[in-house]
């Protein structure tokens, strides 16, 4: 009997695909029986208002991808079957990680063994996460492969082609924070404004924008930038005066929280744009962004309210996305928050954030070394002692005298504060 040999297969539209489907067909004995499965992994959001569009454009791709492996099994005279499915379009996927989650979700659920991706796969539309994606899959009991194609695989890139619209955009912003500082009508002024803004525009049009400018979605972008600006001023003025009353008054409470918070806004300027409004808030201050994640310090309990409310949160999605992608629930609401620290806390403080966990600089756990008083200096004088050249170990000493004045034991420890490259320290009590 025949043995079936199931591989799965991300697929997006990359000049490589076509041949990656030809070498994974060709990959296959000629009694076995090649069952592939294509997956699309989601992009989109599903409250975004071009959701329908882009899930058509996933089944397109699915559906010509599905015609290549029909016409690959027909010319090697193969008995396969083709599966086809969009991954994560029912949950919020953020990052490599999730990716990689639901990659072998999936697989796990249909006993699929591989994984083979094109060499020139965009999970998410980003380049820069296919050797994430690679890193995270390998981790898993899935076995890894990527697809030998004739092409050589396309450079990682981090710096966009400084297309004519990118230009144009980057120069209008830069000319126009120029002469709001300075002097419109000064033609002194309009000529180095000018000038400024073609230098800006040359050296930072690449990496500045994260998509292709277009209009009019750009210039509405900017429009609703405008409209937030007055919208975040007043949420500083009303934070501002919170946290002043709580300085002011003793009897009101202060307790500090870090909380992590899930956020529904898309990577790039969105996550940017939401992660310094809340900084610039008065009473919170973003601490860290890993994926979806914000982990958030709270000052005030009316602070920590007001950020599961998730007002700026809406706010980014309305700029970004539109009226309509601004109708979503609140981070609380859909129990996307989360309290690390005091008696309402939800969760345990996290790895690397936990103090009993954390290292200066990376360093080995806490280690206990016993000490011989002989080593170093029988005085109360402070002293450092090195305990091995080797190691880098050193010991800062704190003298503990007995009622006459003599050291009170003969021997004493110390501990190991961290284990970095400049060297291990240790505090030495006798």
């Amino acid at each position: 009997m025949d043995d079936i040999r199931r591989v799965l297969l991300p697929v997006s539209e990359t000049p490589t695909f076509r041949e990656t489907v030809s070498w994974l067909v060709n990959e296959f004995d000629p009694d076995e029986v090649p069952e592939i499965h294509l997956v699309y992994i989601a992009t989109w959001r599903g409250t975004d208002p071009d959701t329908e569009t882009r899930v058509a454009e996933a089944h397109d791709i699915l559906d010509q991808a599905a015609r290549f492996v029909e016409i690959d099994y027909e010319d090697r005279q193969l008995d396969g079957s083709t599966e086809s499915t969009i991954l994560g379009d029912d949950t919020y996927l953020f990052g490599p990680e999730q990716y990689a989650s639901v990659l072998e979700a999936y697989a796990a659920r249909l006993d699929i063994p591989e994984i083979v991706l094109d060499p020139q796969y965009i999970p998410a539309g980003n380049s820069t996460l296919l050797e994430p994606l690679e890193f995270e899959l390998s981790q898993t009991n899935l076995s890894v492969r990527e697809a030998r194609v004739t092409r050589p695989s396309r450079p990682m890139q981090f710096l966009e082609e400084l297309t004519t619209a990118r230009f144009a955009t980057v120069f209008a912003l830069a000319l126009g924070f120029y002469l709001v500082l300075g002097e419109p009508t000064y033609w002194f002024d309009l000529v180095t404004g000018v000038a400024s803004a073609t230098i800006v525009a040359t050296v930072l049009g690449r990496i500045s924008l994260d998509t292709e400018p277009t209009f009019p979605d750009t210039p509405i972008r900017i429009f609703r930038h405008v409209l937030y600006v007055p919208v975040l001023l007043l949420e500083i003025i009303r934070s501002n005066i919170a946290v002043s009353r709580v300085i002011l008054s003793p009897s009101l409470p202060i307790e500090p929280r870090l909380t992590r918070m899930r956020v529904r806004v898309g990577s790039g300027f969105p996550l940017l744009t939401l992660a310094n409004s809340i900084t610039l808030t008065p009473g919170t201050l973003t601490v860290r962004a890993s994926d979806a994640d914000l982990y958030v310090h709270t000052l005030i309990p009316w602070a920590r309210e007001g950020l599961f409310d998730g007002s700026l949160e809406r706010w980014t999605r309305f700029i970004y996305y539109g009226r309509r992608a601004a109708q979503i629930p609140s981070p609380r609401d859909r129990e996307d928050c989360t309290i690390f620290q005091g008696s309402e806390a939800t969760e345990p403080l996290p790895d690397p954030l936990a103090p009993d966990e954390a290292q200066t600089d990376g360093g080995t756990p806490m280690e206990t070394l016993e000490l011989d008083l002989a080593l170093v200096d029988a005085t109360n004088r402070p002293a450092a002692v090195q305990l091995s050249p080797a190691r880098g170990i050193f010991a800062d000493e704190t003298w503990r005298e007995g009622s006459a004045g003599e050291v009170s034991t003969t021997s004493t420890s110390a501990t190991e504060r961290d284990g970095g490259e400049q060297g291990q320290w240790a505090s030495l009590i006798r």
